[in-house]
């Protein structure tokens, strides 16, 4: 790897970034300027053939692969959805990384992303609703009663991508529902106001129309979506939403709403769809092999649904502003700059030496078994601690070294679904709950495994662990800390003493503030609107 090389083209200095979310050019539908393509025209032609809606779907995941498309400055970190997968994962306890220059996403490891005009703040915020705006897009023209295969297809996927991004921003912006129902939360914009905003603003609205308006989109997602099956419309790849993702997503609703029983039998059936999807948890001998194993590909058997990249996106061609650069370890980027992502050593001191899992991570003398020898030299030659770095990311095709950063990005994978399949069933059954994730941990991950719950406690807090485990890196853990109402603990986690942090469940630090930006450009919030402000919490003392 060539540092000299590297370093002309990374840029290390903070710049302010600039917000224009609603009220510049965010909206797909604008008034005509070559190709683009007004409301107007397109209802006109949806109405003359309604199978040219599936011609739109693309446009609900520009976002995901998105390159310098929020703050200004070409920013590093302007990345698209991914950003906000490890803006999440770094505010955690289980995802540890340096504050140097050249870790872009060190705001949210210090939290200093609650300043609402940071620009991990402004990113986090828009990423999400310009995935809602294109989902508006698409909704606002569509025939809601259609019977066309293809339509309905597109709007079901418009639908459950929108619930999905609420079901982030509502989890980010307020509390959990239970106790929080009557809270302010964010600006519900939706296909019948969007135009409103600009105009004359939209006020937040409480957690519970939020989650409702949730449930109504990912409901009706799937009613759309499964007369699209019954119809034989298949995706054409795992970036596109079908019933398998949607009913997934629901699985993740239902679970954040405590609707346990819900959220049990969305999980099953998603696996049952999976299923017939060829798609399947990864075996222990799969995730044993050193030379096959690379989390990083869409077409790997666990991925349900994945941001997928080619070689040729913008987002690959800048070769270090991408998810591989700043969470790859074997692969040229950034990752490598900032000395790694690697996991909470008190995390990882959980993991049972015979779980497979164990070896995603380098251990204390900074080996995997996991990895080839090749692959382990690779690490040596490259990081100067290695206890603990992550070796889950493998490279692109699994090429060491290479600055081809084209790696599919999780976004779900069938391996979640039992898990919340496990937690469901325990919730209401524990006994039911510790026999559905002992068939799973000891099928998949640990030969052996049995875990015997001593309450009903002690079995969900045996589920998050494994959801840590299992879902390291995936954006996933902020969200179950705020459905659990759990908070941070770094001590004894391997941070730097600046990041050791105890922070507490409930406090107002763990909010995210809506940008500066947005409020000066929406007349229906004030700053008293805004979540409090809350100071950056102090470091304590390391076990």
């Amino acid at each position: 790897m060539q540092r000299d090389m590297k370093t002309r083209f990374i840029t290390v200095s903070i710049l302010a970034g600039a917000l224009c979310l609603w009220s510049c050019s965010d909206m797909l539908e604008t008034e005509p300027n070559g190709s683009t393509i007004t409301a107007s025209q397109k209802e006109k032609t949806l109405k003359n053939d309604p199978s040219k809606s599936s011609a739109g779907v693309n446009s609900l995941y520009a976002q995901f692969n998105e390159v310098f498309g929020v703050v200004s400055g070409d920013r590093h970190n302007d990345i698209g959805f991914p950003a906000n997968i490890i803006f999440m994962d770094a505010n955690g306890e289980d995802l540890v990384s340096a504050g140097n220059g050249y870790n872009w996403f060190n705001s949210s490891v210090d939290f200093s992303s609650r300043d609402y005009q940071d620009e991990a703040a402004i990113l986090v915020w828009s990423n999400l609703y310009k995935i809602i705006a294109n989902c508006n897009n698409i909704l606002a023209v569509a025939d809601r009663e259609t019977s066309n295969p293809d339509a309905l297809s597109a709007n079901g996927q418009a639908l459950a991508l929108r619930a999905f991004a609420y079901w982030e921003l509502a989890q980010l912006y307020a509390f959990h529902i239970k106790g929080h129902e009557t809270d302010a939360c964010v600006p519900l914009v939706l296909e019948s106001n969007k135009d409103e905003l600009a105009l004359m603003g939209i006020e937040r609205s409480t957690v519970a129309k939020v989650y409702e308006q949730i449930t109504e989109d990912i409901d009706e997602a799937i009613v759309a979506l499964d007369k699209a099956a019954a119809e034989k419309v298949k995706r054409g790849d795992k970036r596109y939403i079908n019933n398998t993702v949607a009913y997934g997503l629901r699985a993740r609703i239902n679970l954040t709403l405590e609707n346990w029983s819900a959220a049990a039998s969305d999980a099953a059936k998603a696996i049952e769809l999976a299923e017939a999807e060829g798609i399947r948890p990864y075996s222990i001998k799969e995730l044993a092999d050193p030379s096959s194993f690379i989390l990083m590909d869409s077409s790997e058997p666990s991925y349900v649904w994945a941001d997928i990249i080619a070689e040729t996106d913008d987002v690959v061609e800048t070769g270090i502003c991408n998810f591989s650069s700043h969470m790859g370890s074997m692969n040229y980027g950034y990752a490598s700059y900032a000395e790694g992502r690697a996991i909470s050593k008190k995390l990882f001191a959980t993991i049972a030496d015979n779980d497979v899992r164990k070896g995603w991570w380098l251990d204390e003398s900074g080996l995997s078994a996991n990895i080839s020898a090749e692959a382990n030299a690779y690490m040596a030659d490259n990081y100067s601690n290695l206890a603990r770095l992550q070796v889950k990311y493998g490279p692109y095709k699994g090429e060491l070294g290479t600055s081809t950063n084209a790696c599919d990005v999780p976004l779900m994978r069938v391996e979640e679904l039992y898990l919340i399949k496990a937690e469901a069933l325990g919730r209401d059954n524990t006994s039911a709950g510790v026999s559905a994730l002992n068939d799973f941990v000891s099928t998949y991950r640990q030969p052996g495994y049995s875990f015997a719950a001593s309450s009903a406690d002690a079995f969900v807090d045996e589920v998050f662990r494994q959801r840590r485990i299992e879902l390291w890196g995936e954006g996933l853990n902020w969200f179950d800390i705020m459905r659990l109402n759990k908070g941070i603990d770094r001590r004894g986690c391997g941070f730097e003493a600046t990041a050791v942090f105890n922070i507490p469940a409930g406090a107002q630090i763990l909010l995210w503030r809506i940008p500066k930006a947005e409020i000066e450009s929406n007349p229906k919030i004030s700053e008293s609107d805004n979540n409090p402000s809350a100071d950056k919490p102090e470091p304590v003392k390391d076990i």
